[in-house]
């Protein structure tokens, strides 16, 4: 993804949407990393407009010469780029490995204030597909976040959020 936002949507057998990925400038995504035996639809959905760079596979291995520049960058910033996907995968795990629904935002708020390096920072997802990314029922997170505010762990106006514990 060269410049704009996009997520990876699944939808399971009973239309139930589930955001799998949230992609902004920078990051890498396609078929390699997920298995193509899949009974359930992926989709990606821009979030804006996006400008993506569409290479296959076999670009990559199949060089020009051994001593080109361009691949040799290409393999760098490539294995950064893994690395980084991996990262966030591990983020996305310790998020939906929380229990409740409490717990979940919070610890996709705290990974935000991390990344923003912020306390305060603008939610990047709708509430509905918030609710969709962290797997929960968005009437449940609603009342979970008036919660949050009432017992003066968040701050919340519109899509500014701020972590005040």
């Amino acid at each position: 993804m060269l410049l704009g936002k996009a997520s990876l949507i699944k939808y399971d057998f009973n239309g139930n949407k589930t955001i799998l990925e949230l992609f902004s400038d920078g990051d890498i995504f396609g078929e390699i990393f997920y298995p193509n035996k899949t009974n359930d639809e992926l989709f990606i959905e821009a979030k804006e407009n996006c400008e993506v760079l569409f290479f296959t596979y076999e670009n990559i291995l199949e060089k020009c010469n051994p001593k080109c520049k361009f691949h040799q960058e290409l393999e760098r910033n490539l294995n950064l780029l893994i690395m980084n996907y991996t990262i966030n995968l591990n983020r996305r795990i310790e998020i939906l490995t929380k229990k409740s629904t409490k717990d979940k935002l919070l610890a996709y708020f705290k990974l935000n204030s991390i990344k923003n390096s912020n306390r305060t920072f603008t939610l990047p997802l709708t509430l509905t597909d918030l609710a969709d990314y962290i797997c929960v029922d968005r009437s449940a997170m609603t009342r979970e976040l008036t919660k949050l505010k009432k017992q003066g762990l968040i701050e919340k106006k519109g899509k500014k959020i701020t972590l005040l514990k």
